[in-house]
């Protein structure tokens, strides 16, 4: 079985964030920058089919050379190669054209990407993925089986979890619950190391229509100070509630 597991190069969610040029675009200076966490859990279990299976895992991205690092740290918890798009992620069709691409020049047979990734959280490069690929797809996947050419997956719906049997070619948007977080892998000193001598290839991007522009960003309002009120003073309480706060 030969995989392909989608890395998004995200900012850690402790990073201060800032924009500029007038807050249309994201400010990476100071900027520590991680696999996105919804990613790490695929690849995870990714390392699981090549370890229990002796499936083949590359990881690949849409981006610059600034994404370098991201890949290997990739390498380095366990993927056999990795490819790089040299093409800024401008939106969600470009980067799963760029994608899709180079699923079908490398005849994968199964597609892991998050859901979604911690930055924009746009939740739509899997879907349009499977669809440019004509491949069966699942999304808020926790939990993947793979028998040969048939599949098995979980995933979370509304109120419940639903259980899917499908086959490969398979793209599948996967989360938090695909393994333990008590599973997830932090690169040793022998991974690191064996990582610098892996392949990374860089490919040059097909066209790609843009379809979405961005406007501008807009940090959350600061919250309020907070108003302590005593637990005997309820009439205060619905005072503030109704002619402060507004909510009743």
């Amino acid at each position: 079985m030969k995989i392909l597991v989608c890395i998004s190069h995200v900012p850690d969610t402790t990073s201060k964030i800032n924009f500029t040029d007038g807050d249309t675009k994201f400010d990476t200076n100071g900027v520590q920058f991680v696999i996105n966490p919804n990613d790490e859990f695929g690849l995870t279990r990714a390392m699981w089919f090549k370890e229990k299976q002796g499936a083949t895992v590359d990881v690949i991205n849409v981006g610059g050379p600034e994404t370098e690092p991201t890949l290997r740290k990739a390498l380095a918890i366990g993927a056999d190669t990795a490819i790089r798009v040299n093409t800024p992620a401008t939106d969600g069709f470009a980067v799963a054209k760029q994608l899709a691409n180079v699923v079908k020049d490398g005849g994968y047979d199964l597609i892991i990407a998050g859901r979604e990734s911690i930055d924009y959280n746009g939740g739509m490069v899997p879907g349009m993925l499977a669809e440019l690929l004509g491949a069966n797809f699942v999304t808020n996947c926790i939990s993947l089986e793979v028998d040969g050419t048939n599949a098995k997956a979980v995933r979370e719906i509304d109120g419940g979890k639903e259980t899917v049997s499908t086959t490969l070619p398979l793209v599948i948007g996967g989360q938090k619950g695909l393994v333990e977080e008590s599973d997830l892998r932090i690169p040793n000193m022998r991974g690191i190391m064996q990582a610098r001598q892996k392949p990374l290839s860089v490919v040059e991007p097909v066209d790609a229509t843009k379809e979405t522009t961005t406007v501008k960003f807009e940090k959350p309002e600061a919250k309020g100070a907070v108003k302590l009120i005593s637990p005997d003073n309820l009439d205060e309480l619905v005072n503030l509630l109704h002619n402060e706060a507004k909510v009743i």
